[in-house]
């Protein structure tokens, strides 16, 4: 389970479930900023948490989360992701998306832990398909995604940035990336494992998971869990040039060979989904796991205080 866990960011507020989303404005359109309405690809949608600016003229989209202050996954953040990026891709326009942050010095602190602690078994159902979810839409994509990283990537950001076809790191010590679970006593579920061992390698993915650890950039490079690592006003730019050279190759031979690559990892979550559902829902009501994660969120509010 990827969890915002070790990094000194505060605990989020309590969230309502995505059946009982307010606010969100899905297509609606607003003017750029500083824009006057120009061309084709100068307009803005999105939703509360989801900020796509789209560039019709390149076929590609700009998806930033703004979640703050960490970019917590929280349900509505992981339902708002879905629901954007499925747009995206019924709009004929777009070959790819690059996700990035709208939050500063973080990508994604990871999943919203004021989910997991102190709800019912519903709740927990709910929050782990919207997990899986995303994680399937996204590695499962006909776009090229590339992952904008400008800030730190923890647990659940890891999640969205292993999913993406390219990885870019902002050359920044403190933005760290990587599955730290087991640091509060949990395990990572079998597909994102899987994922993982597909990017750095089986050994490198037994040790890192093991440890919890969490890579800077030059390591995070070093072991192949980043493809670039460039200085912080250059991600977006790096990203745009790794986009160009992605959607050089025409879509459907390089969308076949991304469905070959990656489908036997995906079939395994879908043939699992309602058994890895299950075992979620169990492991997270248990006494001690929610005393634990009782105490971390403390210990976060402390900070805070």
């Amino acid at each position: 389970m990827a969890l915002a866990s070790g990094v000194r960011f505060p605990a989020r507020a309590l969230l309502r479930p995505w059946s009982l989303l307010r606010d969100t404005t899905l297509g609606r359109s607003e003017p750029a900023a500083g824009g006057g309405g120009g061309g084709d690809g100068a307009r803005l949608f999105g939703s509360q948490r989801v900020l796509v600016e789209p560039d019709a003229a390149s076929g590609v989209a700009v998806m930033k989360f703004r979640n703050p202050p960490v970019n917590s996954l929280s349900l509505e953040l992981l339902t708002e992701l879905v629901i954007s990026l499925e747009k995206v891709e019924n709009d004929k326009t777009f070959r790819g998306v690059i996700l990035t942050s709208a939050c500063p010095r973080v990508f994604s602190a990871g999943l919203d832990l004021t989910e997991l602690c102190g709800r019912n078994p519903a709740h927990y159902t709910e929050y782990w398909k919207a997990v899986q979810e995303l994680w399937l839409r996204t590695y499962l994509s006909s776009l090229v995604l590339v992952a904008a990283i400008n800030g730190a990537c923890p647990a659940g950001g890891c999640i969205i940035a292993l999913a993406c076809d390219c990885r870019v790191l902002a050359d920044n010590p403190k933005y760290h990336i990587g599955l730290n679970e087991t640091l509060l006593g949990i395990t990572t579920p079998f597909w994102l494992k899987d994922t993982y061992v597909n990017t750095i390698r089986h050994r490198a993915s037994e040790q890192a998971l093991q440890l919890g650890s969490l890579f800077p950039p030059s390591e995070a490079l070093q072991v192949g869990l980043v493809d670039q690592v460039v200085p912080e006003d250059q991600v977006l730019s790096t990203a745009l040039s790794e986009m160009a050279r992605w959607l050089a190759v025409p879509d459907h031979a390089r969308q076949l060979t991304k469905t070959m690559m990656r489908k036997a990892t995906a079939d395994r979550l879908l043939r699992q989904r309602d058994a890895d559902i299950q075992n979620f829902v169990s492991f997270i009501c248990r006494d001690s796991i929610q005393k634990s994660l009782q105490v971390y969120l403390e210990k976060l509010r402390q900070r805070k205080g």
